[in-house]
């Protein structure tokens, strides 16, 4: 049995079809003949050659010879219509064929074939080759787009882990694009609007407690606890320590002082929120005080953090000669600079002083606004915001969240810093004692009776000015109206100025209206006064015969300048 032969690249069933073709092709060649043959004259036949009415076959070399010598004559109205189909295919037809029907490779195909690939050689031969600079440029830039990419990766984990360190995990480097946006949430606060935030300092150079060659036994003991009271609405800050020897709750130790709080708590150092915590409820039970935020510092990060600030200037208030066992030396009322060492040994001096850890505490609180002066001051470089940076981040740990650290910071740049209020509880409401021979520091009302400092603690941050500041103010009545002076008395009274006196101005000329003059220094107080009577003038300003005996001076002349004065206040 024959099977139809197929051409490379086409299906059976594409064979067939153009088998098909064929034999129409075949078919109309054969009656082209036929009609060409009884068109044209007679042939005369040889003698030789029989004549015969039947066709004999005619080979397929002899039907191409007709075809091709007899094609031209015809008409296009003898054209049929197998022969339209075979003009038709003639363009298109993309093979050529043999006589058995396998597809034949045309010559001028092949040519242009090899002519296209000697072409494409020259051309790939005479492409010129990148140059030598070129090359090395382009190497430079590859290399500094991958330096640029491990930096940017490296930036990315070591801001993460310093983030993470300080707030507690409450944030990552990413938080830092929405510090650019002018929003500030409020801080939290107590029931007061206040917003109170324990500072505890631990000793050693690193949050381990590693110290010079090894680590010291005290390293987690809290040398140091500080309240920190913010009013957001004013800009009023108030600062109290608290010494490490005060006498606490009992504790995880039989000597139960208030610098092992942290430590009970936090014993393998892997529980920072618990210890922190303890710590806060301890020291809210004893001043009375609600802690939102805590931020614990380690003491030894205080070499780093001043060398990078280039020093900073401490002004102390009491002499201090502590040099057999920290080497600080200072007097009161004189500026030093101090370098990293220097400010380290000045936090931790309690010895040659006259209020051991109270002065302690007023020292380190001196520091810390030494510092914040000297971050302000100086225009710090990237390379020293980075080492400050890291340095913050090995040694500082807060739950404050990074958008609250930018809130904080805000409110730093907006408060005036330099009006930050001191609050001493030494000596009107503290003591010294021993107990068991164990050496402590004691409420003077009693053990364990905090009442009288809770309430000096509630005043001294209360959001009244007047309540803390407990100004002086006299009021002069410089016309002949009586009963001016005696009338502003009785409203300050009923806004609680504690102190206000009344007199009437020597004969003078006064300038016209209600005058006020600053004689001391209650900022506070200032702002509250001047909301009423105007800007103060300072103590210079003041007329001829006025006392300048009292803080706040009011001068009152509602008629002329040229006055004379009355027994009416």
């Amino acid at each position: 049995m024959k099977t139809n032969k197929s051409i490379d690249g086409l299906t059976t069933r594409d064979a067939k079809k153009l088998a098909a073709v064929r034999v129409a092709q075949k078919n109309a060649s054969i009656s082209a003949a036929a009609k060409t043959k009884k068109s044209t004259k007679k042939v005369p036949i040889s003698s030789k050659q029989p004549t015969t009415k039947t066709s004999s076959p005619v080979s397929t070399k002899t039907l191409s010879t007709t075809k091709t010598t007899t094609s031209s004559k015809i008409e296009t109205s003898d054209i049929t219509p197998t022969q339209k189909v075979e003009d038709f295919l003639k363009p298109v037809q993309a093979f050529d064929f043999d006589d058995s029907g396998e597809l034949k490779k045309s010559k001028d195909s092949v040519k242009d074939m090899k002519e296209s690939t000697k072409t494409t050689d020259k051309k790939s031969k005479t492409k010129k080759k990148p140059s030598k600079a070129r090359r090395i440029i382009t190497s430079i830039l590859l290399f500094i787009v991958l330096v640029l990419i491990g930096l940017i990766t490296w930036a990315v984990f070591w801001g993460n882990d310093i983030i993470a360190k300080i707030t507690g995990g409450q944030g990552n480097v990413f938080d830092l694009f929405s510090l650019t946006e002018e929003k500030y949430d409020p801080l939290k606060t107590d029931a007061n609007g206040r917003t109170n935030i324990l500072a505890f300092g631990t000793s050693g150079y690193n949050m381990e407690g590693d110290e010079g060659d090894g680590t010291h036994d005290g390293a987690q003991l809290t040398d140091s606890i500080m309240m920190i009271s913010i009013n957001q609405e004013t800009g009023d800050i108030a600062m109290l320590s608290l010494p490490r020897d005060l006498k606490a709750s009992p504790t995880c130790t039989a000597t139960g002082k208030i610098n092992e709080v942290y430590w009970c708590n936090n014993m393998n150092g892997d529980d920072e929120a618990a210890g922190a915590t303890a710590l806060m409820a301890e020291v809210g039970n004893i001043l009375g005080v609600d802690f939102q935020y805590y931020a614990h510092l380690n003491w030894g990060s205080l070499v780093q953090i001043v060398d990078t600030l280039g020093g900073i200037k401490v002004t102390l208030d009491e002499d201090i000669n502590d040099a057999w066992w920290t080497g600080a030396v200072y007097e009161a009322g004189v500026e030093y600079t101090l370098n990293g060492e220097e400010a380290l040994g000045l936090a931790r001096a309690r010895h040659g002083t006259s209020g051991g850890d109270f002065s302690r505490g007023a020292s380190q609180q001196k520091i810390l606004v030494g510092i914040k002066d000297a971050v302000f001051e100086k225009n710090l470089s990237l390379p020293d915001m980075l080492s400050l940076a890291s340095a913050l981040g090995d040694n500082l740990r807060t739950n404050f969240s990074l958008n609250e650290f930018k809130t904080l910071a805000h409110l730093t740049f907006e408060f005036d810093l330099d009006s930050m209020r001191q609050i001493s509880l030494w000596p009107d409401y503290m003591t010294t004692g021993s107990i068991n021979g164990i050496s402590y520091v004691l409420p003077r009302a009693g053990v364990g009776n905090y009442g009288v400092i809770q309430e000096y603690v509630a005043k001294m941050t209360s959001n009244n000015p007047v309540t803390y500041e407990e100004p002086s103010v006299i009021i002069y009545n410089a016309s002949e109206q009586p009963g001016l002076a005696s009338k502003e008395h009785d409203l300050l009274v009923e806004e609680g100025y504690p102190y206000v006196f009344t007199d009437n101005a020597p004969e003078a000329e006064y300038p016209v209206g209600t005058t006020l003059y600053m004689v001391g220094d209650k900022p506070g107080s200032k702002h509250l006064l001047e909301a009423k009577y105007g800007s103060a003038h300072s103590a210079e300003e003041l007329p001829e015969g006025i006392t300048r005996e009292y803080d706040f001076v009011i001068i009152i002349n509602p008629e002329s300048t040229d006055t004379t004065t009355t027994d009416e206040q």
